[in-house]
């Protein structure tokens, strides 16, 4: 017999990177109502709201309304309907996930099969349209016997499946690295926004940039790159017309003119390189950055507010308006990415 659950409100369910469960919890200041190491979620409470774009280790941000247990083998689609939620009324999706874990795996083709089946009687209610303005339905299997059932609000949450934003790899790309750009444009930048602001013919800059995944990703989108590293480039990086290879220091060099976009992937400590922005942006010299931060491997949350707060610190300083968010990717390691540009008055 299956057993419901009803959370006093507000509970969340939180996805991650496995292995930052802990970080998830620090950042969000909430308190721990279940999470376990490299599980890839947490259940949080206390928080009457938490700001989606403000979590750098959430991967997707949901409003928990209940818990379903011991789901039977023969009919699972019972007690899951009986558990849904009286509202919101309707939703304009449904999304049916687990873990990115080993387990989490074994249930997605699961998950696909059971997916029409769901959403078959959810439309003859009326209670799923096709309407992306209205919440999301989600149903989370941390296992084949227990679902935990949500929503989100499109504006507060991330807008794919699993909050994993899938790119292709570009088959002539000289690294993986590659992916962590295009991965990086599709999470801070709407379509529209890309379509503005990555347009053909612009001007960027990759700071330590061998073997020239970023780079590539700029070139594939028709920028014209100068790419700084000491190293060699790669493949067609190499040749590419578009890209100017500078066999330079990445923290020493500065452009005659402005750019369009900064991009840096280096391995160094979080301050240098928070650092090396902020006299990028106070000097004018480049209107958008997208850099990683490499995390130490204790207590990163505080190591990533104390480099965000120097760029906060020292462009409030000057007057610069400027937009900021910070992600850890799915293409991220024990690293995040930060987005940072500026804002026209």
């Amino acid at each position: 017999m299956s057993h419901l659950t009803r959370p006093e409100l507000p509970h969340w369910l939180v996805y991650c990177r496995p292995g930052f469960e802990r970080d998830c919890v620090e950042e969000s200041q909430a308190k721990p109502v279940e999470t376990t190491a490299d599980s890839g979620y947490v259940v949080l409470q206390g928080k009457p709201r938490l700001a989606y774009a403000r979590l750098a280790f959430a991967r997707q941000l949901i409003a928990l309304h209940n818990e379903v247990r011991d789901l039977p083998e023969r009919d699972r689609l019972t007690p899951l309907l009986q558990a849904l939620p009286d509202s919101p009324a309707q939703f304009g999706a449904l999304w049916l996930e687990v873990a990115d874990s080993n387990e989490g795996k074994t249930l997605s083709g699961f998950t696909k099969r059971f997916q029409p089946l769901l959403e078959a009687k959810l439309r003859a209610t009326s209670r799923l349209v096709d309407d992306p303005t209205l919440p999301r339905l989600h149903l989370f299997f941390p296992d084949k016997h227990r679902a935990l059932i949500g929503s989100s609000d499109p504006h507060n949450s991330a807008n794919s499946l699993n909050g994993i934003h899938r790119v292709g790899m570009a088959h002539d790309a000289p690294s993986r690295s590659y992916l962590k750009l295009a991965e990086a444009f599709e999470v801070f930048l709407s379509k529209s926004e890309q379509t503005r602001q990555l347009k053909p013919g612009m001007n960027a800059v990759d700071l330590g940039a061998a073997p020239g995944g970023w780079t590539w990703q700029l070139a594939q989108r028709g920028l014209n790159v100068i790419a700084v590293d000491n190293g060699p480039l790669k493949g067609a990086a190499a040749t590419h017309p578009a890209i100017r290879h500078l066999r330079q220091d990445g923290f020493r060099y500065r452009p005659q003119k402005p750019v369009d976009w900064l991009v840096c992937d280096m391995v160094e400590q979080p301050q240098r390189v928070t650092g090396l922005m902020i006299e990028w942006f106070i000097g004018g010299f480049t209107q958008r950055a997208v850099f990683n931060l490499k995390l130490p491997m204790k207590k990163r949350v505080a190591a990533l507010e104390t480099a965000l707060n120097s760029i906060h610190t020292a462009l409030d300083a000057k007057g610069i308006r400027y937009r900021m968010e910070a992600k850890q990717l799915y293409h991220d390691r024990e690293e995040v990415t930060v987005f940072l540009a500026r804002i026209s008055r």
